[in-house]
C-alpha cells in the first residue's frame, strides 16, 4: 500500500490583495457566502477617494446602527485623505492578511476591503447579546454588594474598574484556540503582581492546543497543575467584590466571554474556605462565621467514619448507655454498620443531585420527600438504624455550608474514602487516612504557591487564614505570592 503523505496543515496565511474582486471572491469562500445565512456584506463608492469599498460582517451579531453611523456614511458623506481619517469608530485596526480577518469578523467586526488597498481595516462594531446584571446565585450573602458577573466580557470587566480606580490595573488580552478563537483577559496590578506568577499564566494560556475554548470552566480545566488532583488549584468567584479584593492583594484574575465569573490564581487551601461576607461583617461576627463554617468541614468528613470506627472496632469509648441505645437500635437491622452508612450517605448524594437537575419548582418537594417519608419508612422497614439517619443528616447538611462548588465535590469525595478506610480497621486506618490526605493536599501547589501557606511554609500575611484579624490592623499583603509591595500602602508611613 502506498503512504500518503501529509502536508502541513499550517502554512502562512493568504495576503489581502491589492484587487477589490479578488479579496471579494476570497472571503465569501471562506465564509460560504450564500450558504451561509447571516453573513453579509455591502458595496459601495467611497467619497473620498471614488473607489469601490466592500464591508463584510455577521449580521447577526452586530449593531446595525453602528455599522450604518460609523461606517457607511461617513465613507458616503465624508472627505479625507485616508480611510481612518473618514471612519468615525472608536478604532480603526489595519490587517493584512485572511487569518485576522477571519478571526476580527469571528468576533464581532466589520472588515472593510478597498479597491487599490492591500490593507483591509477592522472596526469594532459587536452586539453581543447577553444577561442584565443580576445578583449572586452560589454566593449569596446578607451585606455587602449583591451585583454579579453576567456572560460579556467587557461588562466583567467595567464592573472590576467600577470597583478598583488604580492607572496600574491592567487588562492584557490573549487569544486561545486554534480553530474558534476566544478572548481571554488577565486582569491584574502591574505594580503589584508577581512577574513569575504572570508568566507563568501567560505560557499555560499560550500552550493551549484545542480547537475551541468556550468559557472559563473549560479552561480552568486546561490550565490547572494537576488534572487530576482531588482537590481544585484555582478560584472560580461570580463576585467582582471577591476578585477586586484578591487584585488588591497581587493576585490575577481571568475573564472571559459565556462564563459568569472569573478565575483567581493563585490560591491556597484557605481561599476555598472563605467568604466575601466575612469582611463585610465586624470583626467577631465574621470570625464566629469562619468557625462554624470549619466545623461544618470536619463534620461532614469525619463524622460518618468516625462513627463506623468507634462503634465497630472501639465499642470500649462509648458510655454503656449510649452503647446499648445503638445496639438496642440495630438489633433488627440485617445489614453490617458501613452498609448502612454507605446507603443513606449514597441516597442523600441521589437526592441532592436530582435537587439541582429537577426544575426548579419542584426542588423542595423531592427535599421534603427523600429526607423525610424515605428516611423513615427504611427505618420502619429495619434497613437503617434511627441514629444512622441522624449522623448522614448532619453529614450532608454540613456539607453545605462549604460553598465553593469545586472544594465542596473534593470533601464529599474525601468524605466516603474517609468512610471505607474506617470500616478496616477503625481508628488506626482512619488516621493513616488522613494523614496521607494530609500530605497529599500538601503536596499541591497553585502556580507554584504552596498549598497550606501562609502556615506551612511560614510566610508574612495579612493573619486572613483560619481567623481574620480587625481591618484596620491589617498591614501586609499574602508573602506566599511574593507580591512587588508586601505592606499594604494604607499602613505604610
Amino acid at each position: 500500500m502506498k503512504k500518503v503523505q501529509q502536508t502541513d496543515s499550517k502554512s502562512e496565511p493568504e495576503a489581502v490583495h491589492t484587487k477589490l474582486d479578488k479579496n471579494a471572491q476570497h472571503i465569501k469562500q471562506l465564509f460560504s457566502y450564500g450558504l451561509n445565512k447571516d453573513f453579509t456584506f455591502r458595496e459601495l463608492t467611497a467619497k473620498y477617494s471614488q473607489e469601490k469599498i466592500e464591508i463584510y460582517y455577521y449580521s447577526s451579531i452586530v449593531d446595525a446602527n453602528k455599522v450604518y453611523d460609523a461606517i457607511v456614511r461617513p465613507l458616503l458623506e465624508s472627505e479625507g485623505k485616508q480611510i481612518r481619517d473618514v471612519i468615525v469608530a472608536e478604532s480603526v485596526k489595519e490587517i493584512t492578511d485572511f487569518e485576522q480577518a477571519t478571526e476580527h469578523i469571528n468576533s464581532g467586526k466589520a472588515i472593510i476591503f478597498e479597491d487599490g488597498n492591500n490593507t483591509a481595516y477592522s472596526i469594532d462594531v459587536a452586539k453581543f447579546e447577553y444577561r442584565g446584571i443580576g445578583k449572586a446565585e452560589n454566593e449569596s450573602t446578607i451585606r455587602g454588594p449583591q451585583e454579579a458577573f453576567t456572560e460579556s466580557l467587557n461588562v466583567n470587566v467595567s464592573l472590576i474598574r467600577k470597583r478598583m480606580h488604580d492607572k496600574q490595573l491592567v487588562t492584557e488580552g490573549k487569544q486561545v484556540g486554534a480553530r474558534s478563537k476566544s478572548e481571554v483577559n488577565i486582569v491584574y496590578v502591574k505594580d503589584l503582581v508577581n512577574e513569575e506568577i504572570l508568566k507563568s499564566v501567560r505560557e499555560r494560556l499560550d500552550n493551549i492546543e484545542a480547537d475551541n475554548v468556550r468559557n472559563l470552566e473549560l479552561l480552568e480545566q486546561f490550565i490547572e497543575e494537576r488534572p487530576y488532583s482531588l482537590v481544585p488549584t484555582v478560584l472560580f468567584t461570580e463576585r467582582p467584590g471577591n476578585a477586586t479584593s484578591y487584585l488588591e492583594d497581587g493576585h490575577i484574575i481571568i475573564l472571559m466571554n459565556n462564563s459568569a465569573g472569573c478565575l483567581i490564581v493563585p490560591v491556597t487551601f484557605w481561599s476555598f474556605f472563605h467568604s466575601p461576607e466575612d469582611r463585610y461583617l465586624r470583626f467577631l461576627f465574621g470570625n464566629f462565621s469562619r468557625l462554624v463554617r470549619m466545623l461544618a468541614f470536619y463534620l461532614t468528613t469525619m463524622i460518618s467514619a468516625t462513627y463506623i470506627a468507634i462503634t465497630n472496632f472501639h465499642s470500649a469509648m462509648l458510655p454503656p448507655d449510649l452503647l446499648l441505645a445503638i445496639t438496642a437500635s440495630r438489633e433488627r437491622v440485617p445489614f453490617p454498620l458501613i452498609f448502612e452508612i454507605l446507603i443513606m450517605e449514597i441516597a442523600f448524594e441521589l437526592i441532592r443531585e436530582a435537587g439541582i437537575r429537577i426544575p426548579n419548582p419542584l426542588g423542595p418537594t423531592i427535599g421534603i420527600v427523600g429526607a423525610l417519608i424515605l428516611g423513615q419508612a427504611a427505618v420502619q422497614a429495619n434497613i437503617i438504624s434511627p441514629i444512622i439517619v441522624i449522623i448522614t443528616a448532619v453529614s450532608g447538611l454540613t456539607s453545605f455550608a462549604v460553598t465553593d462548588v469545586s472544594i465542596n465535590y473534593s470533601v464529599r469525595i474525601t468524605r466516603f474514602i474517609f468512610i471505607f478506610s474506617a470500616g478496616f480497621l477503625g481508628i488506626f486506618s482512619l488516621m493513616g487516612a488522613f494523614l496521607a490526605w494530609f500530605m497529599y493536599v500538601a503536596s499541591i501547589k497553585s502556580f507554584g504557591v504552596p498549598f497550606f501557606a501562609p502556615l506551612s511554609p511560614s510566610y508574612r500575611s495579612p493573619h486572613d487564614t483560619l481567623f481574620r484579624k480587625a481591618i484596620r490592623n491589617e498591614i501586609w499583603r499574602p508573602g506566599q505570592i511574593k507580591p512587588k509591595d508586601i505592606r499594604k500602602k494604607a499602613n505604610s508611613k
